[in-house]
């Protein structure tokens, strides 16, 4: 809104106003405002969430200082949600493709997860939604997503193509004209483009319909998929919410140059006209998870819920989608990935073991991941991995994975150079 206001004051040759026309400014300031609004208000909602007695319910599963959660009031990506929506109103381009998306993704996985956080705090049931409406919320987000990404014609790109002398890349160009395309971004391969059309090459002439129908399915995946990493990630004080500040970095720079002519030449990936915009939206989404973590660091003073971990899930796998670095996923958000994977490897195991002996083992002391560390060892559970043996501190599991997802999204963005 405000981009629109300081755009007609420019015309009328007011003094400063034509900062607003750099996207550098106003990332700035939406990362200022989102700081602002999360720390400033996160204190109120917290309280108005103890008043109506909004606290986490705690199963007591042995984990070191797990019962002094208890009572902690829950549902605070509240807080993150209104810290994103704020700033990214005001200060980005309203009528940006990119900008709507993000925007009905934040509001569609926050009611989604509102709604679990409401049935598990005041209809007391601690399963919450049940799975196949969350699993439905997260594949018709997938579907609207992917549908206007097909239909709209202000989602283009300019593929890039290598000039080469004697097998070595003189210079990156890019076709004069704006395309539709189902390429992404693929790191270590020549070009670093993939297009979903290769995989469907047997349609013949309908070859096209049937890429973007794949690529439709992509997106479905990639939403429901990152989005319940976030939520599975979310156990201990400020993992989820530090994680996902990190790879809210990663993929502001990733958006930044794919909007630069330079900057795309030199990782060599294809241009993304419009997609500077989403750059406003990253800093406010750092900011908003930042500004949450002085509440939910440790000892976290409000957790987010499903409100927020389902939201920074959805909106992570939305963002990488629109910039076509979907299929970087797996590195930058390792740390979800890691999460999901140890879930099913424990259920599978569990099972299958139960059916063989008649009775079930773990491979982990307990999952996800980050509460195997909670446990200590040979502590009458039956599992392949027992190290280490003594608990290890909350707050220093939670670091050592921010620290692995700092490594995580350099290697992301170094990959692109890795041919």
């Amino acid at each position: 809104m405000l981009y629109y206001l300081f755009n007609y004051l420019d015309q009328l040759d007011l003094p400063g106003a034509g900062m607003f026309k750099y996207v550098s400014f106003r990332s700035g300031l939406a990362l200022i405002l989102s700081l602002f609004i999360s720390t400033a208000i996160g204190r109120r909602i917290i309280d108005r969430l103890q008043m109506l007695q909004i606290g986490e319910t705690v199963r007591n599963l042995g984990l070191e200082g797990q019962m002094s959660k208890k009572g902690t009031p829950t549902m605070g990506g509240i807080i993150i949600i209104v810290a994103i929506l704020i700033p990214t109103l005001l200060c980005a381009k309203l009528h940006n493709i990119y900008v709507i998306l993000m925007l009905v993704t934040t509001l569609w996985l926050g009611v989604l997860g509102f709604a679990d956080d409401y049935i598990k705090v005041f209809k007391k049931n601690k399963e919450g939604m049940h799975g196949r409406f969350k699993i439905v919320g997260q594949v018709g987000l997938g579907l609207i997503v992917g549908l206007v990404l097909f239909m709209s014609p202000d989602v283009v790109i300019k593929e890039n193509m290598e000039v080469r002398h004697d097998n070595v890349i003189e210079e990156v160009r890019y076709h004069a004209q704006e395309t539709k395309s189902t390429k992404t971004t693929i790191p270590f391969v020549k070009n670093n483009n993939f297009d979903y059309a290769s995989l469907v090459s047997w349609a013949g002439e309908y070859k096209e319909e049937a890429a973007w129908l794949l690529f439709v399915f992509m997106v479905i995946f990639v939403v429901t998929a990152v989005s319940n990493g976030a939520n599975m990630t979310d156990g201990l004080d400020g993992l989820a919410a530090g994680t996902s500040a990190i790879i809210g970095v990663a993929l502001g720079i990733l958006a930044y140059m794919s909007s630069h002519f330079e900057f795309a030449s030199f990782l060599n990936i294809m241009f993304i006209p419009g997609a500077e915009e989403l750059v406003v939206y990253a800093a406010a989404f750092i900011g908003a998870t930042v500004g949450f973590l002085w509440y939910n660091a440790y000892p976290a003073q409000v957790f987010m819920g499903d409100t927020g971990s389902l939201t920074l899930g959805g909106i992570i796998a939305v963002f990488a989608i629109i910039i076509r670095k979907e299929l970087l996923i797996p590195i930058l958000c390792g740390i979800f990935l890691v999460e999901n994977i140890s879930v099913m490897l424990q259920v599978a195991y569990f099972k299958y073991t139960k059916r063989k002996y008649g009775e079930g083992r773990r491979i982990f002391k307990m999952a996800p991941l980050h509460h195997h560390f909670q446990k200590p060892g040979n502590a009458g559970i039956q599992a392949l991995i027992q190290k280490p043996f003594n608990v290890v501190p909350e707050s220093k599991i939670v670091v050592r994975f921010w620290l692995i997802g700092i490594i995580l999204a350099v290697i992301t963005i170094v990959t692109l150079k890795m041919r």
